[in-house]
């Protein structure tokens, strides 16, 4: 690091000497060597401090921007606390990690918790026993070190938007008192919305490299479980369309189909059909964006993407729903059981190109999706069909400009609290014959082509010392989507 200051220092003396120069040397000279010194410069700055400045020139508003924005229909109120202090205090010894899709016992808490943590993943599980899961939730709201906060990944988005005054939020979910009293002035909640209880999510943190027994996290993330009836059944769906017709929207967000995996096959099939044609009966000059979340269930995600994906023009989603969804559905790569480190560019571009062709909007298929925010910790990736969204590259750099200042809890990047971590060079295929590319963070959002399909990539700059990360991807789409334009059809 002094070495680079030390540097800086001096061709900035340079440049100063050239100055006083400067009526001695011929003009192109100057402006030769002016320009070589000042290039030089640029390139002595960290990788960091580059980035940043580029996304400053790139993030721009675009030309048409919402004014009302309806959000629905997941909503609670998030505890968050360490995951090892929550499981000490429950008198639970480290264990071997084990999967499971939904937990039923406080050993299937442990065991679910310790596989995720070893892997750094994210995960969200529904907690079968309503009587355990209270004593757990008691246990962990009453943490001398438990946080409570806005929770539910609409209520997040909601929230995000909210923090714009131009914008004026509709929030539809199962509010209980709590949530109200947290929720920003700016959202409107309606009367059909409030419950008398709140519903509570428990938030486990762990950070990059914290152990518990045997198991050392490799990266910091969080791991998420409740016994959530009202979000579970999508009880505000119906309520959320009809608060539509007089709200006036710009664009609708919707959230919370994930939450349905705790309900039975019957029952959750039954709804989803119901969701199906609540979702129809939006009008069809409203963008709807569909935010997923962490599933387990290949024939439910399935079963959503061939019947709620063709009725929305947006989704968001991490590296471990993208991967979940190519395994249910048979897509490319789904070989891959995991992702080994920071998941490889190309094959992520190959199942996002997969799913724009397959599910997404063509000439012959009656299908309105056009558009996939794609986020992993290291970078991220907008995939659009073209002639459908405007003002791409902005919004892929605001959404990881977010992720770096959410993440650190600044209003501003802060280059000594975070680093680049996206691969400097990358293939953007691995099914057909690929461009390699090679990073530059004087020009960090880069752009190719596919078959009428565009590519919008930045890489993010990961906070060294997270201070937390519920709701992060909820905040990067929310900003993605701020930035982003639909044209008319």
């Amino acid at each position: 690091m002094w070495q680079r200051s030390v540097c800086v220092g001096l061709l900035a003396l340079a440049l100063g000497y050239l100055c006083v120069l400067g009526p001695e040397l011929p003009p192109a000279a100057l402006r030769q060597l002016s320009a070589s010194l000042l290039g030089t410069l640029r390139r002595a700055r960290s990788l960091e401090a580059r980035t940043v400045a580029a996304w400053q020139a790139a993030i721009v508003r675009p030309a048409r921007g919402w004014a009302r924005v309806a959000v629905g229909v997941n909503a609670c109120v998030d505890v968050v606390l360490s995951g090892v202090k929550l499981l000490e205090a429950l008198g639970l010894e480290p264990s071997d990690g084990k999967n499971h899709a939904v937990l039923n016992s406080r050993q299937d808490l442990r065991e679910a918790f310790s596989h995720f943590m070893e892997r750094g993943a994210a995960a969200e599980r529904f907690f079968s026993d309503a009587e355990t899961f209270q004593d757990i939730a008691r246990t962990a709201s009453e943490h001398p070190a438990a946080q409570l906060y806005v929770g539910g990944n609409a209520a997040l988005i909601g929230q995000k938007l909210a923090t714009n005054p131009d914008l004026k939020i509709l929030l539809c979910g199962p509010v209980g008192p709590k949530l109200h009293e947290l929720l920003d002035d700016n959202v409107v909640v309606p009367p059909e919305s409030m419950q008398e209880r709140d519903e509570f999510h428990l938030i486990l943190e762990y950070q990059a490299g914290e152990q518990w027994g045997q198991v050392k996290a490799p990266t910091a993330n969080r791991f998420i479980f409740s016994h959530d009836l009202s979000n579970g059944a999508l009880n505000m769906l119906e309520v959320f369309v009809s608060s539509l017709d007089e709200f006036q929207p710009d664009l609708v967000v919707l959230s919370g189909l994930h939450m349905m995996e705790g309900q039975s096959k019957e029952m959750r099939h039954r709804r989803l059909m119901e969701a199906v044609a609540s979702i129809a009966d939006i009008p069809t000059d409203i963008p709807i964006h569909l935010e997923l979340a962490s599933m387990t269930d290949q024939d439910f995600m399935s079963n959503i993407m061939h019947q709620v994906f063709p009725l929305v023009n947006s989704i968001g989603l991490n590296e471990q729903e993208l991967l979940f969804l190519t395994q249910s559905a048979s897509g490319p790569h789904a070989s891959v059981s995991s992702w080994s480190g920071i998941p490889d560019v190309g094959v992520v571009s190959d199942i996002l190109f997969w799913i724009l062709k397959e599910h997404g909007k063509t000439a012959e298929r009656a299908s309105d999706l056009t558009r996939i925010h794609f986020h992993t910790l290291a970078y991220h990736i907008l995939a659009t069909v073209d002639g459908h969204w405007g003002n791409q590259a902005a919004a892929v750099a605001a959404g990881a400009r977010a992720a770096g200042t959410q993440a650190c809890a600044t209003d501003t990047i802060d280059t000594s609290k975070v680093f680049l971590k996206a691969p400097l060079e990358f293939l953007t295929s691995h099914t057909e014959a690929p461009a390699k590319i090679s990073l530059d963070p004087d020009k960090p959002v880069v752009q190719w082509h596919r078959e009428g399909i565009s590519f919008h990539f930045s890489p993010v700059l990961v906070c060294k010392d997270p201070v937390r990360t519920v709701g992060l991807g909820d905040a990067i789409s929310a900003e993605g989507l701020l930035y982003s334009e639909v044209y008319p059809q």
